[in-house]
């Protein structure tokens, strides 16, 4: 009979990054020695997590959850849209998801284990991108949306907003998974991004032939539009010439919260 303790099965793991099922399993096989159970986990192909940690996630699910008063978003990120679309996949993700709903960010470090075991069990790396908890503050409300594609979440939004229906918080939502703004004022945006961009587009201007005294109004204008790619409360709402800012009247967007596959 194998034997081996609780400790030799976490040390297996430690050193393979393997299951802890699989490590007890080439535990049980090779009578409780290490050096040869490591072998056989590596013959098994189930001993590969690290060297996969490197690989690109860009693919994955984004799951939702929400009471009203909170709401939770969790990004599941692996390397294939197969096994994105996955059901063990997805149900991780709600879990997920829920669980940050309930007892916040950092709860997801309780789960660590068996995100490495569905990476092993897939061959890919699996890892997590965006967990975010918004809690609305009094006064404000939430509204949320939640885009799925193939039986997975591809893209989530939360909006807290204040001074607005909850019709008009949910046209937002909509308008930012639709138009993807990365912050939501103007002043949010790096300024050395900033300055690069209008370097950039200095001398587009002059490389087009405009005259001098025109560069810092051609410049200024286009630099808008830039801001309007970044920025929720410039961006026309649909793609429309109401801006966002417009839309919303006296109200407010607190702040938001975009995740998407692919961003």
């Amino acid at each position: 009979m194998s034997s081996f303790t609780a400790q030799d099965v976490k040390a297996l793991r430690d050193a393979t990054g393997a299951g802890m099922m699989d490590c007890k399993r080439a535990l049980t096989e090779n009578d409780g020695d290490m050096e040869a159970a490591t072998q056989w986990l590596r013959e098994k192909g189930m001993a590969k997590a690290a060297a996969r940690a490197d690989r690109a996630s860009d693919q994955g699910t984004v799951a939702l959850a929400a009471d009203g008063v909170a709401a939770a978003i969790v990004e599941l990120r692996c390397e294939t849209d197969f096994s994105a679309k996955a059901d063990d996949f997805t149900s991780m993700a709600d879990e997920l998801a829920q669980l940050v709903l309930d007892e916040g960010e950092d709860s997801v470090e309780s789960r660590k284990a068996e995100i490495e075991d569905l990476s092993l069990a897939k061959k890919e790396n699996v890892r997590l991108g965006k967990v975010v908890k918004i809690q609305a503050a009094e006064g404000s409300i939430l509204d949320t949306y939640l885009h799925t594609q193939d039986g997975r979440g591809t893209s989530a939004v939360v909006v807290e907003a204040r001074g607005i229906s909850q019709e008009l918080a949910h046209e937002v939502a909509l308008h930012i998974a639709f138009a993807k703004p990365s912050v939501l004022h103007r002043d949010e945006v790096d300024a050395d991004e900033v300055e690069r961009e209008r370097v950039a587009l200095t001398e587009m201007t002059k490389a087009e032939g405009k005259p001098e005294q025109a560069w810092d109004k051609i410049v200024d204008g286009r630099l808008r539009a830039w801001y309007a790619e970044r920025v929720l409360l410039e961006q026309g709402m649909f793609g429309e010439k109401e801006t966002v800012q417009s839309r919303l009247g006296d109200g407010e967007i607190v702040r938001f919260e975009l995740a998407a596959i692919g961003s």
